[in-house]
């Protein structure tokens, strides 16, 4: 079968590296680690495994940051993954073939796929964290019977959807209800990171502020949540583009404020909350007061950098984006005694006094026409014009993209 191909080789990497500073298009040209390449079907690593067909696949952040090389070397992820990756982890499919021991799928079942590798998919007993059904905590990512691999995509047995067909354990497999199309359903992965983030670290209950700093697809998606969850919770964002502006509006932020300067970020939120602005000697001012929650969605050492100055005394920021680290200035993370927390996937979650899996509630919100976030898909692709689809989010100014898609019928 055609699968984009990752392979983790330094020849291939470092020639890359050095071709790209004459063009950013040799991270997709034929020396680079990524290649459009004839693989094996699938097999099985056991019995209540199977396979699916790919119908469309969603281009991630974390796949275009490693196509990119944008990452540090020292990440102690990579403790955790095995070569050779075929990425793609926001994958809609038809079950093609089941093993002996599925009972839970049939073949020409439409499903979503849930990509965590955790125990269950391992043939482990489940550790502490999956009995609680928090699957992206699990204890077990280098053990039982795959390669190492936090989730589709990056484990080299656990192939992702950047391919023709799909291997999954059955308990991955989440079905589409009927009356839900591929294009809402293949955003349930993204949809439900955001979820995570805002169910476990919630705005204030009464009529608070929330700023989502970034409006790629977990910004945009996050905007929605709160519209939808937190009706008088007042939602600010920012935003690198006019699309994403454009888009953020009509989710339901209530003002979008330009990314840079900094400075200006600041001055603005303070405007939006009407508080005053301290003004240092040197370097960006702080409020005092500020938002309640911030949702960086980025999380580089330029957002954190503005998120602990806008952020109220004894705020949250909530950190759901990865970007390679450096030195800034948090001096005010002390002093507001802000609260700086990760937010890792998504799990079982509980909302209005019931727990299923975070992608079931965005089914379940689909269905009742509670959310339509498919806005945000921009553009879709064949799989053998990969390049294009890689440089489409590379330049995301000049093509307007925020959520591209792979798809098998382009």
């Amino acid at each position: 079968m055609r699968a984009l191909v990752f392979e983790n080789s330094l020849p291939r990497l470092a020639l890359t590296k050095i071709l790209s500073q004459f063009s950013p298009r040799a991270f997709v040209g034929g020396l680079a680690p990524i290649q459009l390449l004839e693989i094996d079907e699938p097999t099985l690593p056991a019995d209540d495994w199977l396979v699916l067909e790919t119908r469309l696949c969603g281009v991630c952040g974390s796949d275009s940051k490693q196509v990119f090389m944008n990452g540090a070397i020292d990440n102690p992820m990579t403790s955790m993954i095995s070569f050779p990756q075929v990425l793609g982890h926001e994958v809609v499919g038809v079950v093609d073939s089941v093993g002996p021991a599925v009972r839970a799928r049939r073949v020409g079942e439409r499903v979503v796929l849930n990509p965590w590798l955790s125990c269950a998919t391992r043939g482990l007993p489940l550790c502490e964290w999956c009995q609680q059904g928090e699957l992206a905590q699990c204890l077990n990512f280098t053990s039982g019977q795959l390669t190492p691999g936090i989730h589709h995509g990056n484990s080299s047995q656990a192939t992702g959807g950047f391919a023709e067909r799909v291997p999954a354990h059955e308990s991955q497999c989440l079905p589409i209800p009927d009356d839900i199309s591929d294009e809402q359903a293949v955003l349930a992965d993204p949809f439900s990171v955001s979820l995570h983030a805002i169910l476990h670290h919630p705005p204030s209950e009464e009529a608070g502020t929330a700023l989502v700093y970034g409006c790629g697809t977990l910004g945009l998606l996050a905007i929605a949540i709160l519209r939808e969850l937190y009706p008088r919770t007042r939602v600010l964002a920012v935003a690198r583009y006019d699309h994403q502006a454009r888009l953020a509006e009509k989710l339901g932020a209530e003002r979008v404020i330009a990314h840079e300067p900094a400075a200006a970020v600041v001055h603005a939120v303070a405007e939006a909350v009407g508080v005053g602005v301290h003004t240092p000697w040197r370097g960006l001012p702080m409020l005092n007061g500020g938002v309640d929650v911030v949702y960086d969605t980025v999380t580089s050492p330029g957002t954190l950098e503005v998120s602990v100055r806008i952020a109220r005394t004894r705020g949250t920021i909530v950190a759901l984006g990865v970007e390679p680290p450096k030195r800034f200035e948090w001096t005010p993370l002390y002093f507001k005694e802000l609260s700086l927390v990760g937010s890792n996937a998504f799990a079982i979650e509980e909302h209005a006094g019931r727990r299923q899996h975070a992608m079931e509630w965005y089914l379940e919100w689909v269905r009742e026409r509670r959310v339509d976030v498919t806005p945000i898909i921009t553009h879709r692709f064949a799989l053998d014009d990969y390049g294009n689809a890689f440089m489409t989010c590379f330049d995301q100014g000049a093509s307007g993209a925020v959520k591209v898609l792979f798809d098998r019928f382009a």
